[in-house]
């Protein structure tokens, strides 16, 4: 796989990089085009998912997985039921009364939150609106354990789950109680900050809330050790690349990473492009990319297809992306 990366991908990637300084001038001063109507108000009622999975007729000897939107991937891991940044309603943002202000989605979720079965971990990547949407983590109340990025617990404390865990940047965590799945935090370059004027880690300020990736590890059937990453919201950052050492020098890979490829324009700076998704994908170690955060909110300037566009004409082969629409189902052999 490395070869492959260093001759095809690294090249093709070094001549956008030559190119994008250019690129950022020619759209940061185009920013008045951003769609704040759409943003604000909404557009059109949203589509169905042409996809509803059956999580029913998952197996628990392997990992299989669906994409419901944005950020939000169910996930039975060997018999753990994972579910990452829940956002299940028609709209993200600030409540007022009953009214939401904020983006209204493109697409419906494929599967509603009494819907899903019963969740044993959530994981959280940070606290903004879009990941972490708190009627949604109202309505799954009950799951066993919630996984937070470090300085943001006190956002999610007043929730009623059997467990809540701040993990930070290098920080690995045990849970005993789900086979010794063991999630660790990886650095991304983002921002963590609920509102605003809340101090962030991004800005170097004390007790700043932080954002997270994940890599979740656990031992399947055979005593072999299994990982998937989740990529949470990352600008392009080289962490996944001492993740993906580690993986070499232990002579497995990854099995899939959950990374997004959207709202990169003009904010790629903290919202990695398709092709540096697939990047650290493949600096990771893994062998196949879950593209997310992509073709559910309006959110950014690039066209709505765009993403999955870019995403399909750089990877090694198709089958390297795990799936490309919402509700699909993929799953480990």
């Amino acid at each position: 796989m490395e070869g492959a990366v260093t001759a095809k991908t690294f090249e093709r990637i070094k001549e956008i990089e030559r190119k994008v300084p250019r690129t950022i001038v020619r759209i940061e001063k185009k920013i008045v085009k951003f769609p704040f109507r759409r943003y604000f108000l909404g557009h059109q009622k949203p589509e169905d998912s042409v996809h509803k999975p059956d999580w029913r007729t998952w197996e628990n000897d392997r990992l299989t997985l669906t994409w419901l939107g944005q950020s939000t991937v169910l996930v039975n891991f060997f018999g753990t039921w994972i579910l990452t940044d829940p956002a299940f309603f028609e709209r993200v943002g600030i409540h007022v009364g009953p009214w939401t202000v904020g983006p209204r989605r493109l697409v419906h979720s494929p599967l509603r939150p009494e819907e899903l079965p019963p969740i044993d971990i959530i994981l959280v990547s940070h606290a903004h609106m879009d990941h972490t949407d708190m009627p949604s983590l109202e309505k799954l109340q009950g799951a066993k354990h919630l996984i937070v990025a470090a300085n943001t617990n006190q956002v999610y404390r007043h929730l009623d789950y059997g467990g809540l865990t701040e993990v930070d940047w290098n920080e690995q965590k045990v849970l005993s109680q789900f086979d010794d799945i063991t999630i660790e935090g990886i650095e991304v370059k983002h921002a963590g900050w609920r509102m605003p004027w809340d101090p962030c880690r991004s800005r170097n300020e004390r007790r700043g809330m932080s954002y997270n990736a994940y890599l979740v590890e656990k031992r399947d059937q055979n005593g072999d050790l299994r990982s998937f990453v989740f990529g949470g919201d990352t600008g392009y950052i080289q962490t996944f690349r001492q993740i993906g050492e580690r993986m070499r020098n232990e002579g497995r890979e990854i099995d899939c990473a959950i990374m997004p490829i959207g709202t990169y324009n003009p904010w790629v700076q903290t919202h990695c492009n398709p092709e540096q998704a697939w990047r650290m994908t493949q600096e990771m170690n893994a062998r196949r990319i879950v593209p997310v955060h992509w073709n559910t909110f309006t959110q950014s300037s690039e066209p709505r297809h765009e993403p999955m566009h870019w995403l399909r004409a750089v990877v090694d082969s198709r089958d390297s992306i795990a799936l490309n629409d919402h509700g699909q189902t993929w799953s480990t052999t």
